[in-house]
């Protein structure tokens, strides 16, 4: 049992770069599959300027014009590449320490329990917390931005300078890192364990191998588990949007994640924290099928 789990362990080393590779895939096509839907929810999160989603697209459309969908691209698009291969290389990695863990214990099957996947996950969502706080916040504070001359940022670079200035990086760039942490933690827990609790299924339904599971499928498994991750951790993002799109000094709105959840609660009841949900929910089925469907494909040619 101990070689087989020296075994598990000598094979991950070579298999991370893999999973870094395929996550960095499916990254990019979620960043170009959802910016547009982000953008709205992002404004309906942290505005009442708009009553619906709806007229969110339009107003958007017609006053800043079909490039304003793409508003801070370049910083996801690098960025989120990036925490999508942190979110697969720590949860395979983490896999296979389970897998490793539960040889060592005799357990009659490697394979994770669903606790194991969720908590595989969770640190996944951790790890990636790190990258995707900072990157977020200049993705939306570039999407809430005034627009035209009256613009803060000129970029993602300025947006990243001025931010640190105001209370250095760690208060500054890192604002709401608290709840990202969270989010991430809930949010990545379900995803990859609502999406291997569906693979698993159908390999056992039908007696297959995992690679035989068409792309469609893994798709649709993927923006399932999409739909579950906002509904497991939507609230958190609400509070986390609307702490990195907040003022600075005197113009600042909330003292600490605490104090955000409180005067949302106060202000919109609980309704303030499912604000954005409809675009959200729109978003994550296409998004998260595509980042699955990609990441798989990948992880399958390069096997």
């Amino acid at each position: 049992m101990a070689d087989a789990a020296a075994e598990v362990e000598e094979r991950g080393v070579s298999q991370t770069a893999k999973d870094l590779f395929a996550g960095a895939a499916g990254g990019i096509a979620q960043v170009l599959l959802g910016q547009p839907f982000d953008i709205v929810k992002v404004r309906l999160q942290t505005t009442t300027a708009y009553p619906n989603a709806l007229v969110a697209a339009k107003t958007i459309y017609k006053i800043e014009g079909p490039l304003a969908f793409y508003k801070g691209t370049l910083t996801p698009l690098i960025g989120i590449g990036a925490c999508v291969s942190v979110q697969f290389g720590a949860f395979h990695e983490a896999r296979r320490r389970f897998e490793a863990s539960n040889i060592s214990k005799n357990a009659l099957s490697p394979g994770l329990s669903y606790s194991q996947y969720y908590a595989a996950g969770a640190f996944a969502g951790i790890t990636n917390s790190v990258i995707s706080g900072p990157i977020e916040h200049v993705r939306i504070r570039l999407q809430t931005q005034p627009h035209g001359a009256a613009r803060l940022y000129s970029g993602p670079l300025d947006c990243v300078r001025k931010l640190s200035a105001h209370e250095g990086v760690l208060r500054g760039l890192y604002r709401g890192e608290a709840v990202t942490v969270l989010r991430e933690a809930q949010a990545y827990g379900i995803w990859f364990l609502t999406f291997e609790y569906l693979m698993n299924s159908d390999v056992a339904r039908n007696g297959i191998d995992r690679k035989e599971v068409p792309t469609w499928k893994i798709a649709a498994y993927g923006g399932l588990a999409g739909e579950a991750l906002w509904l497991a951790s939507y609230p958190f993002d609400v509070v986390k949007s609307k702490m990195q799109s907040d003022g600075f000094g005197a113009q600042m709105r909330y003292r600490s994640m605490r104090d955000c959840f409180a005067q949302t609660f106060k202000a919109e009841g609980l309704g303030g924290f499912w604000k954005g949900i409809g675009p959200t929910l729109l978003r994550a089925m296409p998004v998260s099928a595509g980042t699955f469907a990609v990441a798989e494909m990948t992880m399958r040619a390069i096997s």
